[in-house]
């Protein structure tokens, strides 16, 4: 649908069919739906400051500004729907492809969007200070109904804009707060190939929610973890849920454990992993890579450098995720010269129908030559880009090609 032709629907659009078809579109492409919710704080007062009829343009206004941000921060094939289902705000469904998109990408745009919208608004209500209150959640796939899907996750959004007591908000807060206490998650590992011998070098963990529940995708684990402030209670978890796992079947190889750069940066993080590091002391840190993930930028994060020092005096390994997907990822590198760069699959994917790719590797490469960095290429899928790792000497590689996630094994791991 060109741009140009995207409107704002009334409420009962959502009970018709092109946001279901939107919807399932998406999910037989392999994506998933993020609804998220842009909520105008302090609304009734605002209206009556205001006043009925310039509050109406002030509204009219909030709607032009969001559609044309919009336009600039997202890609046309990744919208699905914006709307205004109700008073107090505005509702956008984007498609999300959890191969390419991070939670933290998620959080980057509702904040870039929020922010141009009151910087707008600022200049031409300068008396009216405008501020959204924002949320998001992920449409559930096995659902019965796509829409009673998409409605359920549009209120889970706006109960996560407003923070509500005794709403899903706080059910959802319940729920990953059950998790983190009971630790009930799972971890998948996949391999990380030599692509000159063939043979494992490493292998990376993977995290799942409960089996058989919503949370059992890492893309509405980690989103609802962040939102009810519960990210570094469950990624100490999964660190220790590795840690066990290494310890129980005497895996010898290197073992890659992601990090987001806000539990790295906590002023916790160091003292916890000592303490972890302390009950499972047959592990040596120089097994154990940490992969900072996500495309958050580490600027503003208090502790962030102090604690990478002292992880390298301790001897563990410094890996960068998503290289080449983005600017922060490539500051990250300038900042802390990893030991590890892995190299984002949206560089990989048909690098050997595409020259320009070819080219932006060969980039990468020198640039980790400069850093004193491995390289990992993620996200290989077939033979034709095996080979082109190959010629051009890329350290190691992962992806579906070599192994899809699985559950870590005695026999794999030895």
């Amino acid at each position: 649908m060109p741009y140009s032709a995207m409107r704002f629907y009334p409420p009962q659009f959502i009970v018709r069919n092109p946001v279901a078809e939107g919807v399932k579109n998406a999910f037989n492409n392999g994506c998933e739906v993020a609804v998220i919710v842009f909520n105008i704080k302090d609304i009734k007062e605002l209206a009556d400051m205001l006043g009925q009829f310039q509050f109406q343009g002030y509204i009219k206004r909030v709607k032009k500004f969001f559609r044309n941000i919009i336009e600039e921060a997202i890609d046309i094939n990744d919208i699905i729907t914006l709307h205004d289902f109700y008073g107090d705000g505005l509702t956008l469904s984007i498609r999300v492809n959890p191969e390419h998109h991070s939670i933290s990408e998620i959080d980057l745009l509702i904040k870039r969007i929020s922010r141009e919208a009151e910087r707008f608004l600022l200049i031409e209500y300068p008396m009216v200070p405008t501020v959204f209150q924002t949320g998001y959640m992920f449409v559930e796939k096995k659902h019965y109904s796509v829409q009673e899907a998409v409605l359920k996750a549009q209120q889970q959004a706006i109960a996560m804009a407003e923070k509500r007591i005794d709403t899903e908000f706080n059910e959802m807060l319940f729920t990953m707060t059950r998790i983190v206490s009971q630790k009930d998650i799972r971890l998948l590992a996949q391999p990380i190939i030599d692509v000159a011998t063939n043979k494992v070098r490493a292998w990376e963990m993977l995290t799942r929610g409960p089996k058989g529940t919503v949370l059992e995708n890492p893309l509405s684990l980690f989103s609802i973890a962040r939102q009810t402030g519960l990210l570094y209670d469950l990624e100490m978890i999964v660190l220790e849920k590795a840690l066990q796992q290494v310890r129980d079947l005497s895996c010898k190889q290197d073992i890659f454990l992601n990090c987001t750069p806000l539990t790295i940066g906590n002023m916790r993080f160091i003292r916890d992993i000592k303490k972890l590091m302390i009950k499972y002391k047959k592990i040596s840190p120089k097994q154990i890579t940490f992969e900072i993930t996500e495309r958050d930028s580490i600027e503003g994060i208090k502790d962030f450098n102090y604690n990478i020092k002292v992880l390298r005096l301790m001897g563990f390994r410094l890996a960068v995720d998503d290289t080449g997907a983005g600017y922060a990822s490539l500051n990250t590198i300038s900042e802390i010269m990893p030991d590890i760069i892995k190299i984002d699959r949206s560089v990989i994917q048909n690098i050997d129908k595409n020259s320009v790719k070819e080219s932006m590797l060969k980039g990468l490469l020198l640039v980790a030559r400069e850093a004193g960095s491995l390289v990992v290429a993620e996200g290989i899928e077939n033979e034709s880009e095996a080979s082109v790792l190959s010629r051009n000497n890329v350290d190691l590689a992962q992806g579906y090609f070599y192994a899809r996630p699985a559950a870590l094994a005695k026999s794999m791991a030895t």
